[in-house]
């Protein structure tokens, strides 16, 4: 069976991302960040070092004319890219990356190392800050005897990220200092602050003439930003500009010229094209890990229903990692514009538009938020059809409550309960997204309330907020889940037992079976919402999948489809040296999620079905579906092997059994 105690760690810090480019919060520190990196000897990989990426050599076709797109001469500043691509303009996407060729879903478009990188704050301890690769479990890293703050896996990995590492060390160190002399928390500087900081040496390093001199070729907003001086652009970008300028420890606005930055609006259009052209670097189960910056795959434009997606599926060599790839999810055709999303594209147009301009300054304009009349409703603005006929109907707004099922055409009557359960749904989820680390057992009483509320309303899985409180929902269940190894007791702290309804302390095998299976019903109901709004093989898909059949595949603590032998339930005497037998009183297949057998070969089927997402979402090929699917497949095989191990143990045991004489 699984092991789950992998499972349930990443769980434990995992929020909800669509592989955007991040967002920029309040505070310093990126909650969503990415990687960044170069080679060993600090250079961007020439042609004789790219990546391989698959692509079929069928006639490349001109630029379509609906586009109006015409191929831009880089003059060599995107030479990562692989021959099958080619970057154009167009008047009404402006710059973009566009396919020669032919491409199915699963195809590696672009694979690179991104051009800078940082850990989050809260994985300096358990992640290498060279590669990117976890703390081995029955090892340690090797910490920094500088800043004592990163962490390597060894010397290797440290002197590959030394030309990095080298100012940032004693930059780090008097941070440190200078906030203990504060009297306040020593505290280290946020992954923005890090990445800035990395590509401002490196660039005063190698000069304007080098390879670095594409950050200054990435889409700077300045000019877009609001001149109010309490707006969140203004403070966000006021409160990055001052912490760049503390941590390169710069004294005058004279110093800034060795970095390339000249004045103020400088130093902006550089926090400007961080924060626009950051992407969120994420561990193959899609748990976000760092920030990075790679001016080749901020090339891609944004649409709410791309054909693309950017992962980090952990298949390169430790020299190549952090390797970023941009995977084909639909078929691309010659000449077709390469688009990837920059946001969490489950959520409902509205917020969607509202994210883009605040953070990227435009709309957007693509077929999910401009579709024509004739398409149906969108899945994460519906609810069922009132008369339940099978149909939906648009989820009803204060601007207009008469809405009608898109079958049957019957009104729905009682909107008012339905703008108040989507209200109260929406309040509950920043609750419990808020709480979710500081008190988790609040965070799943909110959501586990809600979650009923909504589904009574008519909303169907997909729709919002139902499918952010369900992910969110089993997030926190699993992270809660006690651990399946029988020499480990756990007990219950006094705020899980009052919010669970706990007398004991300790967890019975009862209570351990009622909460894994809470948590299958949980991801089984986050799963399908997923299924019914993002495209085939979509990694968040197979992810969730792979997540759902990694919890059916957990031993079961108390099954229901067995009782103790001996019990005066049994109906048959129990064999030598067996403490369960077969319940007879089960007379149908019991409730969801199943028990026993049935519940194993749930699993099994479930993690086929993910390995089949994966192997589209993070790559086909050599990648085979990237560690998370590689993971995947071995775990189904384990799986087939018991089910076999059962099936010839149930057969030999029919063969024994005496015949009745007729």
């Amino acid at each position: 069976m699984s092991d789950f105690a992998s499972l349930k760690k990443v769980r434990q810090t995992r929020q909800r991302t669509s592989f955007p480019k991040i967002e920029l919060p309040a505070s310093h520190e990126m909650t969503n960040p990415n990687v960044v990196g170069e080679t060993s000897v600090g250079r961007l990989p020439d042609e004789s070092t790219k990546m391989q990426v698959d692509f079929e050599p069928l006639a490349a076709a001109p630029p379509s004319s609906a586009q109006a797109a015409s191929t831009l001469n880089t003059e060599g500043l995107y030479t990562s890219l692989p021959p099958a691509l080619e970057v154009r303009t167009s008047d009404t996407d402006g710059r973009g990356v566009y396919s020669k060729y032919f491409r199915k879903p699963g195809d590696v478009l672009l694979s690179v190392k991104p051009h800078i990188a940082a850990l989050s704050n809260e994985h300096l301890e358990d992640y290498c800050s060279s590669c990117f690769a976890p703390k081995p479990s029955n090892g340690s890293l090797r910490r920094c005897t500088g800043c004592k703050v990163l962490h390597y896996c060894d010397a290797k990995c440290q002197n590959v990220d030394w030309a990095f590492h080298r100012h940032e060390c004693a930059a780090i160190q008097k941070w440190i200092s200078s906030s203990s002399e504060n009297s306040g928390p020593a505290s280290i500087p946020g992954d923005a602050i890090r990445c800035l900081g990395r590509i401002s040496w490196r660039k005063q390093k190698l000069g304007q003439d080098s390879v670095w001199a594409k950050i200054d070729a990435l889409q700077s907003h300045r000019t877009s930003i609001s001149k109010d001086p309490n707006s969140y652009d203004s403070q966000t970008y006021t409160q990055l500009a001052h912490a760049i300028v503390r941590f390169l420890g710069l004294n005058s606005p004279q110093e800034l010229a060795e970095y390339g930055m000249h004045n103020a609006a400088d130093l902006v259009d550089l926090v400007s094209r961080f924060t626009t052209n950051t992407f969120t670097i994420t561990t193959p189960s899609l748990a976000p890990l760092g920030a990075c910056v790679s001016p080749c795959v901020a090339l891609l434009n944004h649409s709410c229903d791309p054909s693309a997606v950017v992962v980090f599926p952990r298949v390169g060599s430790k020299e190549e990692e952090p390797l970023m790839q941009v995977i084909a999810l639909k078929p691309i055709q010659p000449g077709e514009q390469i688009l990837t999303a920059y946001i969490d594209t489950t959520l409902p147009s509205e917020k969607r538009q509202r994210i883009l301009q605040d953070t990227y300054h435009f709309t957007c304009k693509c077929r999910l938020c401009s579709p024509p009349s004739h398409c149906p409703p969108d899945l994460r603005e519906v609810m069922w059809c009132p008369k339940k006929c099978g149909g939906m109907c648009p989820l009803p707004t204060e601007e207009n409550s008469l809405v009608r099922c898109n079958r049957c055409k019957a009104p729905v009557r009682d909107t008012d309960a339905v703008l108040d359960a989507v209200r109260v749904g929406e309040e509950a989820l920043n609750k419990a997204e808020a709480l979710q680390f500081s008190n988790p057992p609040k965070a799943i009483q909110l959501t586990t309330n809600l979650i009923p509320i909504l589904v009574s309303a008519g909303a169907v899985p997909s729709s919002y907020p139902l499918l952010a409180l369900s992910r969110l929902n089993a997030s926190l269940l699993i992270a809660r889940l006690p651990s399946t190894d029988p020499n480990v007791e756990e007990v219950l702290s006094p705020e899980v037992q009052s919010s669970a309804g706990f007398s004991e302390s300790k967890i019975t095998p009862d209570q351990a079976q009622e909460a894994l299976d809470d948590a299958i019903r949980a991801a089984t109901r986050a799963s399908t919402g997923l299924t019914q709004i993002l495209v085939n093989g979509h990694p968040m898909r197979g992810i969730a999948l792979a997540e759902l059949g990694k919890l059916l595949a957990v031993d079961e603590p108390k099954p229901t489809h067995l009782q103790e032998a001996g019990s005066l339930l049994s109906s048959q005497p129990p064999a030598a040296g067996t403490p369960f037998i077969l319940n007879p009183r089960i007379k149908s297949s019991p409730p969801y999620p199943p028990s026993g057998p049935a519940r194993l070969k749930l699993a099994y089927e479930t993690l086929i079905r993910a390995r089949q997402e994966l192997m589209i979402g993070f790559g086909s090929g050599k990648n085979e579906g990237g560690q998370a699917g590689k993971q995947v497949r071995q775990l189904a095989v384990d799986i087939e092997k018991e089910l076999m191990v059962w099936k010839d143990g149930l057969k030999m045991a029919l063969q024994d059994q005496p015949r009745v004489a007729k």
